[in-house]
């Protein structure tokens, strides 16, 4: 199905008309001269006269041209069959720590030790890409919260932008009021039984602008459903604490967390090894979707290459004629003469 993306173009179709109208006219710097003895001038030099077109005729190629311009720009398209468009009717943001106490190696991963962070990156980035049909966003959060990537059904980009994220980039302390807040004002134009934040800290909140459970009571009064996951080895399991002498996992605030997911209707999850993430995020894959309406989308394929393709050979014409109908009467009118 043909149709134009931006019909509203052709209100400017009278802007040529209006500039010859309003501005004043252009003085050639020529003087014209009328002589009534055109036949014996032409019989003299061996030339004819150039007739002179009605203005209509003399315009018609630049109003083309003019036309040609306007219909590229209102963007020509060909609709193809709508195609259904899979979705489950989740949007889902996973708001990730990244404060300076996530670079903590306290876990490990296929027998290494790798900080909190990077087990987030290598297990939530496996979570996020099998969220098919989902909507899926990113927040990181420290002293201030970002909004990494918006809501999207474009999974890789988002698990690409996660695991590009660095220890510190957003500040090094928590704001985990602020990423709730954040999280709200993304997630409250979606569907209200749709609405999901994931969010995984190790640690309490100590900075930002909103306390964590005031955040909380706003996003229960906007029906978005937290998760909270709390990452980090306990403190008597710790094999880093010799070498640091004291370990982050003390200051995980439990407590506030577990009050953060009751009051949403989420559930709250205590991460101490690669083994509890992974359970946590196959817990989290079995969220019964909400039920939405069904989307449909049509592939557009672009058609102003055409029309522009169209004005340029006018353009060409114009000038080709303008340079060379000179040269080339005299030409023919001395081969003629001959």
């Amino acid at each position: 199905m043909f149709e134009l993306a931006w019909p509203w173009v052709f209100v400017l179709a009278p802007l040529p008309w209006l500039m010859r109208r309003l501005l004043p006219r252009a003085d050639s710097g020529e003087a014209a001269l009328k002589v009534s003895f055109i036949d014996e001038l032409e019989q003299l030099s061996g030339q004819r006269a150039r007739i002179a077109l009605p203005p209509l005729i003399q315009q018609l190629p630049y109003l083309t041209l003019w036309l040609l311009l306007l219909f590229a720009a209102a963007r020509p398209q060909w609709l193809g069959e709508p195609l259904p468009q899979a979705t489950t009717g989740r949007d889902l943001l996973i708001a990730v720590d990244v404060s300076g106490s996530m670079d903590y190696p306290d876990m490990r991963w296929q027998n290494e030790d790798i900080t909190r962070l990077e087990l987030v990156k290598q297990l939530f980035g496996e979570f996020i890409e099998g969220r098919r049909g989902d909507r899926v966003g990113l927040i990181l959060f420290g002293s201030r919260a970002y909004l990494q990537a918006p809501l999207t059904f474009d999974r890789r980009t988002v698990r690409t932008w996660l695991e590009e994220s660095m220890v510190g980039i957003a500040g090094n302390t928590t704001a985990i009021g602020d990423a709730i807040g954040l999280a709200v004002k993304r997630l409250r134009e979606r569907p209200a039984d749709s609405r999901v934040l994931i969010l995984i800290t190790d640690g309490a909140n100590n900075g930002g602008e909103i306390e964590p459970l005031v955040a909380a009571r706003l996003a229960a009064e906007e029906h978005v459903k937290i998760h909270a996951i709390g990452i980090g080895a306990d403190p008597q399991n710790d094999g880093a604490l010799g070498r640091f002498g004291f370990s982050p996992s003390l200051d995980l605030d439990e407590p506030t967390l577990r009050l953060i997911a009751e009051r949403t209707g989420g559930e709250y999850f205590r991460a101490r090894s690669s083994e509890e993430l992974r359970d946590i995020g196959q817990t989290l894959d079995r969220i019964d979707p909400a039920a939405q309406q069904p989307t449909q989308a049509r592939l557009a394929d672009e058609l102003y290459s055409w029309p522009l393709a169209a004005a340029l050979l006018i353009s060409l014409l114009l000038v080709i004629a303008r340079l060379w109908y000179v040269p080339l009467q005299a030409a023919l009118a001395r081969r003629w003469s001959r």
